[in-house]
């Protein structure tokens, strides 16, 4: 990336302490050698480095799991009496909002309750 911006596009690159990455100096074949090299091999330990890391944070992730730690938010139950709630709102005596503050749900958890209330009591 850094070699297509400085040769097709005249960038000049210039890292502040690394005087060896300054391309607006040594404009000359060595320097600019020196520069894309130095470049390269800073491309590759941070390519690689990334690749550690993520590579870790999934092992990380997998002891977790193993250990039974859960991840993402808890998640909201609705209340006992959730099943009176339902019964009113199906037979249209309460409005969807009002079912949802008296649940403390949102619409999307409410509806989500709703269906498996539904699966359960089929059963």
């Amino acid at each position: 990336m850094a070699r297509s911006l400085t040769k097709e596009k005249g960038v000049d690159i210039a890292v502040i302490d690394m005087p060896l990455l300054d391309t607006r100096l040594n404009k000359d074949l060595m320097g600019t050698f020196i520069a894309d090299l130095v470049l390269q091999i800073l491309s590759f330990v941070a390519q690689n480095e990334r690749e550690t890391i993520r590579q870790r944070q999934a092992e990380g992730i997998k002891a977790a799991k193993a250990r039974g730690v859960k991840f993402g938010r808890p998640a909201k139950m609705p209340p006992a009496n959730f099943a009176e709630i339902v019964k009113l709102w199906e037979r249209g005596k309460l409005m969807t909002k009002t079912a949802l503050e008296l649940t403390g749900l949102t619409e999307s958890t409410f509806y989500r309750r709703y269906r498996e209330y539904k699966a359960v009591k089929k059963k």
